[in-house]
């Protein structure tokens, strides 16, 4: 690109390069032999599931994610529509549940844990590492589990299940 239109693709007078949407292609070559059976052909709806492509839209575009299929098929939009107006109907916890079941837990989660275990009182301190799931017990040693006390209200165990959440999703 000449210096000119480097000034023009930065956004001066074309707004058509400002947006962002979201489109289904084939990076791979393209096979000459049909696909096997129950495999996809390139542009088909099975290259990229459109029920994640609508969780991360709604997660990272918010207002904007309906905008964001326009660059795909008629047919893949409205599906991907009606995935992102269920996911939208979700609440918050529910709709952080289903990210981390679809993409997985955090990769600094550990970290994140220490922090928030470092940070609260001693009370909510067991109450989170008595609901943390055994892998993530070992990263606390030097506690054992015990039964949970009248001090660990329903509030103390609600607050330590969202931080576990927090620090994890």
């Amino acid at each position: 690109m000449s210096g000119g239109s480097m000034v023009a693709a930065r956004g001066g007078s074309t707004p058509e390069l400002e947006r962002t949407v979201v489109a289904r292609g084939s990076r791979a070559p393209v096979s000459v032999r049909p696909p096997p059976r129950g495999e996809a052909e390139p542009g088909c709806s099975a290259l990229l599931p459109l029920e994640s492509m609508a969780l991360v839209a709604l997660v990272w575009g918010r207002e904007r994610a309906a905008e964001l299929f326009e660059g795909l098929k008629e047919s893949d939009a409205v599906r991907a529509r009606g995935y992102l107006a269920g996911f939208a109907a979700l609440s918050s916890a529910r709709r952080q549940a289903r990210v981390a079941v679809e993409f997985g837990v955090r990769p600094d989660a550990a970290a994140r844990l220490r922090g928030v275990m470092e940070a609260s009182p001693e009370v909510l301190r067991r109450e989170i590492f008595r609901r943390l799931p055994p892998y993530h017990r070992s990263l606390f040693p030097s506690l054992q589990l015990e039964p949970s006390g009248p001090e660990a209200t329903e509030q103390v165990c609600a607050l330590a299940e969202r931080l576990i959440r927090e620090a994890t999703r």
